[in-house]
């Protein structure tokens, strides 16, 4: 079934409440105040059921200029809007910046319908349609029809409901694929149930027991219960008006202008990239960084407008802009917004979000400039190759590329698609999800790293090579080093590094000394091989060979790394052949009598206790030995 939210805009009093009460049999004004006063202060909200069966939810928004920021609370879920003017009056200053609202927000669907005709004749019924005739052109209403409507005598209503039934077979169904999101345009709390939030479900479906991300706070909660035109439902789908009986928040903690959505999926900012139009009967040029208050979803934000390729934007034009919101904002890709003057406050501009989370925008910047055209107006696989490219991430999760592209599900898929077999992506497994690098990053950071390991070998040719952790801090700073290790395992796969232990070498690096200082190494290991267990000191090598500080620490760390010579403690270094023949004394020795002294295992090795107690502290560590009191028994 077909779901979609019909909206009222139009002048204070000029009778939106009293039609819609009229079509559905429901009164939207639900305050005191609004009763006593007899004008909309807040949203009102009624199901209606149209002949065919169709039940569509009506916001009503009120119409004083006043409560212009209520009124964008609700008109940005309308599928359909109905433009009211009564006959009375005809066209006041809310009916133009209601008009100016919808244009800048793209409602689907749209009709004009003039109220209150009881009141006047035909002659001047016929000059208020001539002249909001006039007014719609060139707007989304330009070719929207126009209903003459009495909701005290009823007339027009029946003709009313029949165009708007015919309209709603015609309107492009919201996507119920991909993730949920919901702007928040009512919360209250109910004895015995706890906090409830009311809005406008824009995309993916809702169920019971589902878990939410409430933004831009990012605190989950789980849906307890859901309603929809207050009957309880399992599940909840784009282009429904929603109750949502939220456990896991309080009250205070969630407000209008709060996002629930799928967890992990959408990410507060406090900058947007904006493609900007002005209206063209404002006063006076937009001037770079003039405050304003930003109105996108159901919420309300100031910021300051950044103009990036100009000093002023003229009323009327379009240009690209960056927002500095003072508290974080909530948008997607693709979101419309509308904006108004900080003081006095009026409608001035809307525009579309083309990066929901960018990094801070250099002005009178040509590169700049190139990437928010090809965000504005590039194909899907286009918008998530220049994500990839500019984030300055490496790899990229299957969400990541959801939220980053502001795509859903299907699009993000067909888009990896068709990357892929551009050759423009790779792809590895790491923590049982797919990842996604850029060929040319892949490439880029294959051969940076090839560069430094080329350099690192040269400079020290006996080490295994560059730890792990300082290529990855170094190339790939803030990736987790669980996808590091993988993505590392995917270059050796493909042959362009070797890892080895926690190191990582050039494919087919061996620490090997060459020439003289290979002759030099045999000769030092000689030394030690030959020395048996009264091992000479690694300074004395240090003097006997002239070797300075670096290069005798090279040679060191090479002879320890290859396990040619073991290092007991800071003072003794023992041969690996000369510490077997070690173990083998002392196991043959133990099976035989059992046990063995300090002095007994001095005497074994034909040593001194100098070395023969860190030897026996080695095997002990081994779990060669065990020690009892003053003997060491076989572990």
């Amino acid at each position: 079934m077909k779901h979609f939210i019909i909206g009222t805009a139009g002048h204070v009093d000029h009778g939106k409440t009293s039609l819609i009460k009229a079509l559905t049999g429901q009164e939207t004004d639900r305050l005191k105040e609004e009763k006593e006063r007899g004008i909309s202060i807040e949203l009102g909200f009624a199901p209606f059921k149209l002949p065919s069966g169709t039940l569509a939810g009506v916001v009503d928004v009120p119409g004083h200029e006043r409560f212009i920021k209520n009124m964008l609370a609700g008109v940005g879920g309308m599928d359909l809007v109905i433009l009211v003017v009564a006959a009375d009056e005809g066209i006041m200053p809310q009916t133009r910046e209601h008009l100016d609202i919808i244009d800048l927000l793209q409602v689907q669907k749209g009709i004009i319908v003039i109220t209150k005709t009881d009141l006047v004749d035909e002659e001047w019924l016929d000059l208020v349609q001539e002249e909001v005739r006039e007014l719609v052109g060139g707007t989304v209403l330009e070719d929207a029809p126009v209903v003459p409507v009495s909701s005290v005598t009823g007339e027009g209503t029946r003709e009313l409901i029949e165009l708007i039934d015919r309209t709603a077979e015609n309107l492009q169904e919201r996507p119920t694929a991909g993730y949920f999101r919901m702007p928040v345009d009512r919360v209250f709390s109910k004895t015995g149930f706890g906090t409830v939030v009311t809005g406008t479900l824009l995309s993916g479906k809702l169920g019971l027991g589902d878990v939410v991300e409430i933004l831009p706070d990012m605190k989950e909660a789980r849906v307890r219960t859901l309603q929809v035109h207050g009957t309880k439902v399992e599940e909840a789908v784009a282009g429904q008006r929603v109750a949502v009986n939220l456990a896991g928040v309080e009250r205070e903690n969630i407000d209008r202008g709060s996002v629930i959505a799928a967890p992990g999926i959408l990410k507060p900012s406090h900058r947007l990239d904006v493609q900007l139009k002005l209206i063209s009967d404002i006063k006076k040029p937009l001037a770079n960084r003039a405050r304003v208050r930003v109105h996108i979803g159901t919420s309300e934000i100031l910021a300051r407008v950044i103009l990036l390729e100009a000093d002023e934007l003229e009323p009327g034009k379009t240009g690209f802009v960056q927002l500095e919101c003072e508290d974080p904002i909530v948008a997607a890709r693709g979101d419309l917004l509308v904006i108004r003057s900080y003081s006095p406050m009026r409608t001035i501009g809307g525009g579309k979000v083309i990066d929901s989370a960018p990094p801070k925008r250099k002005r009178f910047h040509a590169e700049t400039i190139g990437i928010l055209r090809t965000k504005s107006k590039g194909t899907p696989e286009e918008l998530l190759h220049q994500f990839m490219l500019s984030s300055g991430q490496t790899a990229y999760s299957r969400d990541d590329l959801e939220r980053g592209g502001g795509f859903d599900e299907a699009i993000t898929e067909e888009a990896i698609n068709r990357l892929g077999s551009q050759g423009l992506l790779r792809q590895f497994a790491a923590e049982n999800k797919t990842y996604y690098v850029l060929n040319s990053v892949y490439s880029r950071k294959a051969g940076e790293i090839a560069a430094a390991l080329e350099k690192y070998h040269t400079a020290f040719p006996l080490r295994p090579g560059i730890s792990k952790e300082e290529i990855r801090s170094r190339y790939f700073p803030g990736m987790s080093n669980k996808i590091f290790s993988a993505l590392m395992d995917f270059y050796q796969d493909e042959d362009v590094i070797r890892i080895s232990g926690e190191n990582i070498a050039k494919t087919g690096f061996r620490p090997e000394p060459q020439g003289e200082q290979d002759r030099l190494f045999q000769r030092i290991e000689a030394e030690y091989r030959s020395a048996g267990f009264q091992t000479p000191g690694w300074e004395d090598i240090k003097s006997r060979y002239r070797l300075d500080a670096a290069e005798a620490e090279e040679i060191l760390n090479y002879f320890i790394n290859k396990k040619v010579l073991v290092k007991l403690d800071d003072n003794v270094l023992i041969h690996r052949d000369n510490l077997e023949k070690a173990r083998d004394l002392l196991v043959r020795f133990l099976e035989e009598k059992g046990e063995i002294s300090l002095g007994e295992a001095r005497d074994l090795l034909n040593t001194s206790r100098k070395y023969a107690l860190p030897v026996m502290g080695y095997f002990d560590k081994e779990k060669v030995t065990r020690r009892i009191d003053d003997k060491r028994v076989l572990y």
